[in-house]
């Protein structure tokens, strides 16, 4: 009994480390001082001047650019190579596919650097498009992982019976294997999309002139000092990000469950 309590103690001990700085964030987002060392009172001001920044807005229009358009390029990818590598007659199946996670292993400032280095070589200029492929390359495997693991739960005895009854192979793809398939291509298109709104390192390496998305914007604004807005504009992503993290959980949970 004593040691379940050592554990619970350091259980809450450990999510209060994670959570408690959160908290503080969005309660001082809405603090009325620009002063973050002390309360003076209840505001939604910086929220509405947040709304009213123009080069917040390019920001964010930069930002859903790039997660909209990464994503549905990871989604395709990932999905063809999920069910490509499923496919009995395919060989050195475990080497591909540690090929195509290596993005997820490689750590982050590695990979950007990487990137970066790859579009200088092959003299394409940094910009929006550059970050797109540079968010695309790593959330490719986030998206087969999660489709794979999709794919090992599925009984392939209900497409061989889609062969039997006459369906050619897209048609059982389209009809069988593709909405069975679909709670899990959901979740790991909210998880890509989440992923890429908040990535900063590959974005920082990969990013030119006219290319700043919302990270590097609060990057910028922290470097000119540390203001209510910024409170402000963090507490929004991070209520985001654990929005589109929860729907994609759930979507897990719901809809891979046997009957």
């Amino acid at each position: 009994m004593r040691r379940l309590g050592v554990l619970a103690a350091l259980s809450m001990g450990n999510l209060a480390f994670l959570y408690v700085p959160i908290v503080v964030l969005v309660v001082f987002s809405f603090n009325a001082s620009r002063l973050s060392a002390a309360w003076t009172g209840f505001t939604t001001d910086w929220y509405l001047q947040l709304a009213t920044d123009a080069s917040l807005r390019a920001a964010v229009k930069n930002s859903l650019i790039v997660a909209v358009v990464s994503t549905a390029i990871a989604a395709a990818l990932g999905v063809a190579a999920a069910v490509g590598l499923d496919h009995p007659a395919v060989r050195r199946r475990r080497l591909i596919e540690g090929a195509m996670l290596l993005p997820l292993l490689v750590p982050e400032v590695t990979l950007g650097v990487a990137l970066m280095l790859f579009f200088v070589t092959i003299r394409v200029p940094l910009s929006l498009v550059t970050v797109t492929l540079g968010h695309a390359a790593f959330n490719l495997p986030v998206v087969m992982v999660i489709v794979q693991a999709r794919l090992r739960k599925m009984d392939p005895g209900l497409v061989e019976a889609a062969y039997d009854l006459g369906a050619s192979p897209w048609q059982a793809f389209r009809r069988v294997t593709l909405p069975l398939l679909a709670p899990a291509i959901a979740g790991g298109v909210l998880m890509a999309f989440t992923i890429s709104l908040d990535d900063f390192i590959v974005t920082f390496f990969t990013g030119g002139p006219g290319s700043t998305t919302l990270p590097l914007k609060v990057y910028s604004m922290i470097k000119s000092g540390l203001s209510p807005e910024i409170n402000a504009l963090s507490a929004v992503l991070v209520v985001l990000s654990m929005a589109l993290v929860a729907l994609a959980a759930m979507l897990q949970r719901d809809k891979t469950r046997r009957p």
